[in-house]
């Protein structure tokens, strides 16, 4: 790790717990969509040093313009609050497309562990982009995400964003697998058998109910993987990111 990553680690941990988001823009050339990335962290913190910059970077090199959002957790986190920054980060992107070198239609949002409970959610109708009056991105990319809200939740994840004692009502109108219908994006889902900190369940679930509304999805399983490890460079799992922006090019293009 050298001294960018270790800066970037303790910014991560010891951030002003707001909204802001990093732009990694490709200028000139011709206008792709743009990417919206999520970090994951528990919505306890948000790990753009390991889930967000790195994703970033592999995207600028592949001629895409990418957003890491650093969203509100902690006390901060309540339920809708991340949600709200997501929206806010991509109604500031689409009303700025122009001066950003951007296209709007076919955008991605990408998630990582509660990142990817926040792009899911996201993505949703109900309580996503359609209720903020956002368009409706082309393909969400979750990575070991963070799905439900109930039996098999993050218990962490859970905690920060609506209360371990959550009623049962709020509990299933924030779980991802209960908000997918049949106009949820184009869904790419990875996660490794070995999973010791969310649940592989949460991944297989989404799964099941993509497919019972026939969304387009793809749901990879990859074995002894830790939860966490980001883009994977060297490891079993390292075909997912190539995988991903490919099932995103077939959605837009």
């Amino acid at each position: 790790m050298n001294i960018n990553q270790v800066l970037r680690v303790v910014k991560d941990f010891f951030n002003p717990n707001r909204y802001e988001f990093e732009a990694f823009l490709i200028r000139g050339g011709e206008k792709k969509p743009f990417a919206l990335i999520l970090p994951g962290g528990g919505y306890e913190a948000v790990c753009t040093e390991n889930e967000g910059v790195p994703y970033a970077e592999e995207l600028n090199k592949l001629g895409y313009s990418a957003f890491v959002l650093s969203y509100r957790v902690r006390k901060k986190a309540k339920f809708p609050a991340p949600l709200d920054d997501a929206a806010r980060a991509v109604r500031y992107i689409t009303e700025n497309a122009e001066n950003l070198g951007v296209e709007v239609k076919g955008y991605s949002v990408w998630g990582s562990s509660a990142g990817g409970h926040l792009a899911g959610a996201f993505a949703s109708k109900t309580i996503g982009y359609k209720k903020y009056g956002l368009p409706k991105p082309a393909a969400v990319i979750l990575a070991y995400p963070v799905v439900t809200m109930g039996k098999f939740t993050h218990e962490g994840s859970k905690i920060n964003l609506i209360g371990l004692n959550a009623s049962r009502e709020l509990e299933e109108s924030t779980s991802v697998e209960k908000l997918v219908d049949k106009d949820y994006p184009a869904t790419y889902i990875w996660f490794s058998d070995s999973d010791k900190t969310v649940d592989p369940k949460n991944s297989t679930m989404l799964a099941d109910a993509l497919a019972e509304n026939g969304v387009r999805h793809i749901c990879r399983e990859f074995e002894s993987v830790e939860h966490g490890i980001g883009l994977g460079k060297g490891s079993e799992c390292e075909p997912w990111f190539a995988e991903a922006v490919n099932f995103w090019e077939e959605e837009y293009k």
